[in-house]
């Protein structure tokens, strides 16, 4: 599954670098949308069921080393999404007895979504005004993958470094 950025942490090996655009995404004048960065991206979402314990959910953070999960109901239809914020408050509200409440009672059940043809801006915009890290993707209803502030900004920067190359190449060449 593709991740979304994460620091390096202690013990971590090197990887292969990569890039998450191709030129031909990069020259488009089309403007950024999140199918975009689903495709570059990859649409894998980790879920969790709402009957299981933040303990299991706390595991499944820290071995896939990311910062939220989808919280999926019985039918697998998305109920909520937990974050590590989440479960950080809860940990100050109940010290000691965190990890065996499920996710249903810790998750953010209000959860905003965008579609794939949602503009790149519009939810960077949505995001950091609702000061949130994580947005699942939804289009008629079915989860279709879940995009990072993180994934946001690199998409884009990696846009305006390509706008920057084309403009210096005009210039010299």
């Amino acid at each position: 599954m593709p991740a979304s950025y994460q620091a390096p942490m202690v013990g971590d090996k090197a990887k292969d670098k990569h890039a998450s655009q191709s030129v031909s995404s990069n020259m488009t004048t089309e403007t950024a949308r999140v199918e975009h960065l689903l495709q570059s991206k990859g649409s894998d979402a980790i879920a969790i069921a709402e009957a299981d314990t933040i303990a299991t959910a706390v595991g499944i953070l820290r071995d896939k080393r990311i910062g939220a999960l989808i919280v999926v109901d019985a039918s697998h239809a998305l109920a909520g999404i937990l974050s590590e914020r989440d479960i950080v408050r809860k940990l100050a509200e109940t010290p000691g007895q965190t990890l065996p409440q499920t996710v249903a009672e810790n998750m953010t059940r209000d959860v905003v979504t965008c579609e794939p043809d949602d503009t790149l801006i519009k939810v960077l915009r949505r995001m950091s005004e609702g000061h949130f890290r994580h947005m699942p993707v939804v289009k008629g209803g079915k989860l279709m993958g879940m995009i990072t502030i993180g994934d946001v900004i690199n998409f884009r920067l990696n846009e305006l470094e390509h706008e920057a190359l084309q403009l210096k190449q005009l210039i010299v060449g």
